[in-house]
């Protein structure tokens, strides 16, 4: 991702905030600070009192760096957070608050990663790595997506993270990637669409499942889903007795996916009525093909 070239070379002074629980477990890095345990040198407080250790920036970043290359999202978090506490106006503060959330983000800790990459966007909108910050908002969003059967609200919030990429940094290394996540979010409501039409078909609720497929149409005709949205289009229609309109769905399908098993179907019922497919001016299937 490209982050990985923050490590810091300058040397500057700090305060690092060591909480006394982690020390306590003997959870020490870098030589950050070595207590010992059970000898009467430190009173455990039921509350994390913290202990203040002067360190360079560097170190803490570098630390930061280092729990995040080993797995430890939780604690590479921690860090990132101590670098901008004690340094809220350094260059390494404005990268360790996108570095928080991408922690968070590879923690699976998708809602602690969204509200970091927003503040990294209300906070710097013109950063060269805001780009980023909307590209990691959409993979949060992204990989919450559940199946075609439940609430696609992270589907929708997905598209508008990554369109935002596309549209406000199109010559971004992240463009390209967003683009096709944009298209495979697009065929999983498309999905959604056709599922909702297929039931209310099922149902016999002829028009509502046309405006479900035509939906699909008109909105995701890009996605692999047109083809049969097309072909239960003519299926609706003919149940309706509005042949027209069936015959000019068949006669798109055949035009734009002439050898898909859909067209065979949808011909095959025009034929058991003596129908052909056949376009008409007057369809709203043909102004829009």
């Amino acid at each position: 991702m490209g982050f990985f070239r923050f490590r810091a070379d300058a040397k500057m002074k700090c305060d690092l905030v060591v909480p006394r629980a982690k020390v306590i477990r003997g959870k020490l890095v870098g030589g950050l600070l070595m207590l010992a345990v059970g000898t009467g040198l430190i009173s455990c407080a039921a509350d994390e009192t913290e202990i203040y250790v002067e360190r360079p920036v560097e170190d803490i970043y570098n630390l930061a760096m280092d729990y995040l290359l080993d797995g430890d999202h939780d604690a590479a978090v921690l860090s990132f957070e101590e670098v901008e506490r004690q340094h809220p106006y350094s260059m390494w503060a404005t990268k360790a608050q996108l570095m928080a959330s991408y922690a968070h983000y590879l923690g699976n800790n998708y809602d602690e990663s969204i509200i970091a990459a927003d503040r990294f966007i209300s906070l710097h909108p013109g950063h060269a790595d805001t780009a980023y910050a909307y590209y990691l908002l959409g993979l949060c969003y992204y990989e919450q997506i559940s199946d075609v059967g439940r609430d696609q609200n992270m589907t929708l919030r997905a598209l508008e993270a990554f369109d935002s990429v596309v549209r406000r940094y199109p010559t971004s290394q992240y463009a390209r990637d967003a683009k096709l996540k944009m298209d495979l979010a697009r065929d999983h409501l498309a999905g959604k669409e056709m599922e909702i039409g297929r039931t209310y078909q099922s149902l016999d609720f002829y028009v509502a499942a046309i405006n479900r497929f035509r939906a699909v149409i008109e909105h995701y005709q890009t996605t692999s889903h047109v083809p049969e949205a097309l072909y239960r289009l003519t299926e609706s229609y003919l149940a309706l007795g509005v042949t027209k309109e069936a015959e000019v769905a068949a006669a798109v399908l055949g035009h734009n996916f002439p050898g898909s098993t859909w067209y065979a179907a949808s011909y095959a019922l025009l034929r058991k009525q003596d129908l052909e497919p056949r376009l008409s001016e007057q369809s709203w299937l043909t102004r829009l093909f």
